[in-house]
């Protein structure tokens, strides 16, 4: 049989999704941009002015505000709100009775989990044109590795490192003309592409074979051992970790170019793990933005393979979300996700760089499209339709059956700061309430399902709570541009010391700012000489509260299921929207990433809502575990999330040093008894003691040392985790209508003669919780709830379903 063509180098790609402003262009705009914060071309004046000095002092000045940043990363609250009454209402006692709860229910049986293969069998001769994914099969006599670029297309990598093209010819290097589309008649495949059918002498047609000897294509490691954990029945209590907060898709925000990096790319990671080009024709000078974030005056503009300086716990400008990454952190033990779809009209304009439309709306749906083709290709790489582990869901009962596969659900969320278009000028609101009811139906059918009202800036929905520090008054300027009115701070003397807005400060300074320092630093690139305004000593309140049309938003997302999240809003429309959701019986409220004020937190939990703190240092994040512990309410599950709000918004958790006494030590055994050793990528290999969160991929390993630095309480921390999407998702049931457990919730507690009448042999699993509620207990194929009978108020009923989930039997137990 003929051998292969030999290789040329026709077909070195550009860099794809990027316009291309050419390399002297690019380096132009880097150059005014560096100078432009070098010399303070653009300042505020007066007291809340721009620092000046060389690039030099400006470097020194970052690097002496790590310790203040590294402070702030671990603060209880990114905002703190509503005037002299807020106050955390949680007495010692209470806290006290909160922790007991907590510990009584990590008693409680655990549910039998089991271990399911991470990508289907291979078998000798594929099944489909989707089962070579990733795999070793001979072609023409000679073996290739088949790496796919989409569902049903690969590209075909030889031996030495080419790829098949054109002809049967060689390239060094992918492009349109190595990808193939393929298709399966009876036992052969044909491979086309745009130049025709390969043929290789007078076949066209091939029976594919496994075998050994290929070059496997360059990837990311996952270097987690053991199979990922699922339930032993679809509708069973789920174990794992959830990430309320993250921006898989902000590759695609402010217009597109502020970004290095994405999260996939058709030709894998030495294409998607790529610096921008004014950071690459620069040599990593032109970074301007990193290079303030950051600290340091440059940075190695190479990623993959050598990543030497990026991603870092620090690099808010580099993909941190890259699919391999991903499925690290599901192969250590997380399944649910939350995935918001972010934009900032006023900061994307101020960006040199476009590609994008800078309307908020317009990016929402071009990132909730990405996420489809984000879930496809990672189909693609997992053998077929549905075979990935990143599965976009709409309920929680979908959600529920998605993580008990052993596959992570991915949540559609909304963080931006013109939701709908309701931006507000000089007080006039640009929407109105039929426009609101229009957009909420829009974005439900796209699936969203978790949504804020607002992140930088006032809107016509609500006050915010404004950015602390020195980021404060360059996004309080922009909020000028966006509103035609600075954030209306006023004095206020929270009762608790900490329940208050944002603090103002005279004097800003870009890299001060950690969590949300990006906008501070893109806003810093062409904000106008106006003069800001002087508020008055702290505390300080944002006098702009919950609008009417906020109030309605609020009422919609709730008709429509979608679950609420009062973070960023200032503390008097918080205090106002969860006056409103109380009035509503409205369970569906969460706080994801420690926006709230320590007022809300306990109302957030009473109402059966959910909580996902502001991952951050582990040592900053287990403090703010054991205060939470101290607001539980016994009326509902428990379980912790966390919100990583990774890809460009905010810093990641820093190593604590490898020298510490209670360091992470590899490998370790993970969630659901996988063994999770260092992770290599490229060049690189991963250890949290010195790299910190460097990337999405070592969230195992955090949660690792999460437990290590909670020293005897480890195992609780672990364990009220895991917990976590378990109670995510009874928060999300609770949302339809479902009422509370009727153990927890002794008032809730029907008649056993009733109970025994409502529920039915051959009702499915949703139909019982309509009829009597959430259950108690969810483990394997039985569902425990609490009832009452004449001189007995708690008897206990076991309900028994089919594995396919509907019932066969009920009874009372005892």
């Amino acid at each position: 049989m003929p051998a292969l063509g030999k290789p040329s180098d026709r077909t070195a790609p550009r860099r794809p999704g990027r316009r291309r402003l050419g390399t002297v262009g690019r380096l132009a705009v880097a150059g005014l941009t560096a100078a432009a914060l070098v010399t303070g071309a653009f300042v505020l004046p007066g007291a809340a002015g721009l620092r000046g000095g060389s690039l030099e002092q400006q470097f020194a000045d970052a690097t002496a505000t790590k310790v203040a940043m590294d402070e702030a990363k671990n603060a209880i609250s990114r905002a703190v709100g509503s005037g002299a009454d807020a106050t955390d209402p949680t007495t010692a006692e209470q806290a006290r009775s909160a922790a007991a709860y907590v510990a009584s229910e990590r008693a409680l049986p655990d549910p039998q989990l089991r271990s399911v293969p991470a990508v289907q069998p291979r078998r000798q001769r594929p099944q489909d044109r989707y089962a070579m994914a990733n795999g070793c099969y001979a072609l023409a006599g000679q073996p290739f590795y088949f790496k796919p670029t989409a569902l049903g297309k690969y590209l075909l990598y030889a031996e030495d490192r080419t790829f098949v093209a054109a002809g049967g010819e060689r390239a060094a290097r992918p492009s349109a003309e190595t990808v193939w589309t393929v298709t399966k008649k009876g036992a052969r495949f044909t491979f086309r592409n745009g130049t025709g059918t390969l043929r290789i002498g007078s076949t066209s047609a091939f029976a594919l074979t496994r075998t050994t000897g290929c070059t496997a294509y360059p990837e990311s490691q996952i270097d987690v051992a053991g199979g990922p954990h699922a339930g032993v029945t679809p509708f069973q209590e789920v174990r794992g970790y959830v990430d309320a907060h993250t921006h898989g898709m902000a590759f695609e925000f402010l217009g597109g170019e502020a970004h290095c990096g994405r999260p996939w790319h058709e030709y894998g990671a030495p294409y998607a793990l790529v610096d921008c080009e004014d950071h690459t024709v620069t040599g990593g000078y032109g970074g301007v933005l990193e290079s303030v974030l950051s600290g340091t005056p440059n940075h190695d503009p190479v990623g993959w393979p050598t990543f030497k300086d990026w991603p870092a716990p620090n690099s808010l400008t580099h993909e941190g979300t890259y699919y391999r990454w991903m499925e690290r952190a599901w192969r250590g033990g997380q399944r649910l996700f939350v995935n918001l779809l972010v934009e900032n009209n006023q900061l994307c304009m101020l960006y040199p760089f476009k590609r994008n439309s800078c309307d908020d709306m317009d990016s929402v749906r071009l990132q909730a499209r990405q996420m489809h083709a984000f879930e496809d290709y990672i189909d693609a790489q997992f053998g077929g339709p549905g075979k990935g582990f990143y599965r976009i869901v709409k309920t929680p009962w979908e959600a529920r059956e998605v993580i008990n596969a052993g596959k992570m659900a991915v949540v559609m969320g909304i963080e931006t700061s013109v939701p709908f278009g309701c931006t507000v000028k000089l007080g006039v609101p640009a929407c109105d309430a039929a426009e609101i009811d229009r957009q909420i139906a829009e974005v439900h059918r796209m699936g969203v399902r978790q949504m804020e009202l607002v992140n930088k800036f006032d809107n016509a929905l609500s006050g915010v709570a404004g950015d602390a520090g020195a980021v404060g008054p360059v996004v309080n300027l922009a909020n000028f541009l966006e509103t035609g009115t600075f954030w209306d701070m006023r004095h206020c003397e929270p009762a608790d010391g900490e329940s208050h807005d944002n603090n103002q400060v005279a004097v800003p300074d870009i890299t001060a700012g950690v969590q949300d320092a990006l906008f501070g630093a893109i806003a810093s690139l062409g904000l106008p000489t106006v003069p800001l305004p002087l508020y008055p000593p702290p505390d300080h309140c944002n006098n702009r509260g919950l609008t009417t049309l906020g109030e309605h938003t609020i009422s919609e997302l709730a008709e429509r299921k979608i679950l609420f999240d009062p973070d960023h809003m200032s503390v008097k429309a918080r205090d106002q929207a969860m006056d409103q959701i109380e009035r509503m019986g409205y369970p569906g409220v969460l706080s994801s990433h420690s926006w709230s004020t320590p007022d809300t937190y306990p109302r957030i939990y009473r109402a059966g809502g959910f909580i996902a703190p502001y991952a951050g240092d582990s040592t900053g994040f287990v403090e703010k575990w054991r205060r939470h512990v101290g607001w539980a309410d016994e009326r509902f599950y428990w379980g912790l999330g966390f919100g990583a709000d990774i890809n460009g918004l905010g810093a990641q958790g820093a190593p604590r040093g490898a020298d510490v006494r209670n360091k992470v030590t590899y490998p370790f055994r993970g969630l659901g008894g996988v063994t999770v050793k260092k992770q290599r990528a490229g060049q690189r290999v991963y250890d949290i003691n010195v790299d910190g969160v460097a990337q999405y991929g070592l969230y195992p390993d955090w949660v690792e040392d999460l437990r290590k630095v909670a020293g005897k309480d480890g195992a609780a921390i672990v364990d009220d985790m895991a917990r976590g999407a378990e109670a995510y998702l009874q928060t999300w049931e609770r949302a339809y209508g479902v009422q509370p457990d009727s153990c927890r919730n002794p008032g809730l507690r029907r008649q056993w003669s009733l109970v025994r009448q409502l529920v039915r042999p051959g009702m499915t699993t949703r139909s019982v919780m309509g009829k009597v509620g959430q259950p108690y207990q969810r483990l394997g194929t039985t569902y425990r709830f609490c009832a009452k009978a004449p001189g007995d108020p708690k008897v206990m009923v076991r309900v028994d379903f089919s594995r396919k989930g509907v019932v066969t039997g009920v009874r009372r137990l005892g």
